[in-house]
């Protein structure tokens, strides 16, 4: 069953050869640095799963990896722990099989307007003993799920409490339909200063609640899912919209991250970070996490060496060009590309 989007167009992403890149590979590195400790790579593997005992294996199993390759995962959804005490130890396993690894924790925007405070944030944060706390926009799911919560009214300003009364970084993510020009200035007023923009291309979870509604004999939800099964911000545009706003916010780039080359243009574009989930389910699925990864790190080291970039700082700097779907997309926008391309990146042109 294929719950992918179509595209992140960041095959619009070109990443200039330089021919004479006057380094060599060996002297590449991908090392970076996030929520204050040093990743050996840009790349964390985003919340995915948790809150049922078959996730157990699959959370220690990421887990495991992620501290021996020295990178970052975030839980999926806690709210079924924070109901429910007994689903505790399918989030709070990943801090024992990763104890020096960045750990992120997650709750939903919309539990936020329905009883969901500062209390339940620690909590969640305290399961596993995280790092930072992510809070996610899900609106377009929500709407959805035949159970869904679309009491959105209010969320901004609980995010701003959120920040201004927990003591951990808090990360804004959306779930795979991408963080408009318009939303990260929102955030951004509020204090927000990271961003994981989740764009459409990756896991769509419109297509998943299709299914999901399929299987309950919703089918007016399931006709209305995929009318807007191609909803949303591709990973590319979110990106560029995002860091067109600030050039201080750190920005995830996610949704349809899929080889170190997916990476590598998302930087160059203006992320910080990339993040993957599925691929990384897949992988653990079939026992074969650690080596997929080691090669997406290796792609990553590629691309880098075949743009001059010595590390993820010069990375950021790579001539790229932009084309096709999301050059036009950037232009009706109102975004300009050249200022974009020759400020924007390094230090925000609005």
């Amino acid at each position: 069953m294929n719950v992918e989007s179509s595209t992140t167009l960041l095959e619009d992403v070109i990443l200039v050869h330089q021919a004479l890149p006057e380094i060599n590979l060996d002297e590449v590195s991908t090392q970076t640095t996030f929520l204050g400790k040093t990743l050996s790579a840009p790349l964390i593997i985003e919340a995915i799963t948790g809150g049922h005992p078959e996730t157990v294996k699959i959370n220690a199993t990421l887990a495991e990896v992620v501290e021996e390759l020295k990178l970052g995962m975030g839980v999926g959804s806690q709210r079924a722990a924070l109901e429910n005490k007994d689903l505790e130890y399918t989030y709070s396993i990943v801090r024992e099989k990763a104890p020096n690894a960045i750990i992120i924790a997650n709750i939903g925007a919309s539990q936020l307007v329905e009883g969901y405070g500062v209390k339940e944030v620690y909590k969640a944060i305290d399961m596993v003993k995280a790092d930072a706390i992510a809070i996610h926009l899900n609106a377009c799911q929500e709407a959805i799920q035949p159970e869904g919560n679309t009491r959105f009214k209010g969320v901004l300003n609980r995010i701003k409490e959120i920040i201004e009364t927990v003591d951990k970084p808090v990360i804004v993510k959306e779930v795979g339909n991408g963080i408009s020009r318009e939303t990260a200035e929102k955030l951004v007023e509020v204090g927000v200063k990271y961003i994981d923009v989740a764009g459409l291309g990756g896991t769509n979870w419109v297509l998943v609640e299709k299914y999901r509604a399929l299987n309950m004999g919703r089918r007016d939800l399931a006709e209305i899912a995929e009318t807007f099964t191609h909803w949303g911000i591709p990973t590319a545009a979110s990106i560029v919209e995002v860091r067109s706003v600030s050039k201080d916010i750190t920005i995830i780039a996610s949704g349809g991250i899929r080889t170190g080359l997916d990476i590598a243009k998302a930087i160059a574009l203006g992320a910080d970070i990339a993040g993957f989930a599925l691929p990384a389910l897949k992988w653990a699925i079939q026992g074969n996490l650690r080596e997929k990864i080691l090669k997406v790190i290796q792609e990553l080291k590629m691309a880098m060496f075949l743009t001059a970039s010595r590390n993820i700082n010069e990375l950021k700097r790579a001539k790229i060009v932009i084309k096709g779907v999301l050059r036009e997309w950037l232009i009706c926008r109102g975004i300009n590309i050249n200022s974009y391309l020759s400020t924007g990146r390094a230090r925000g042109f609005r």
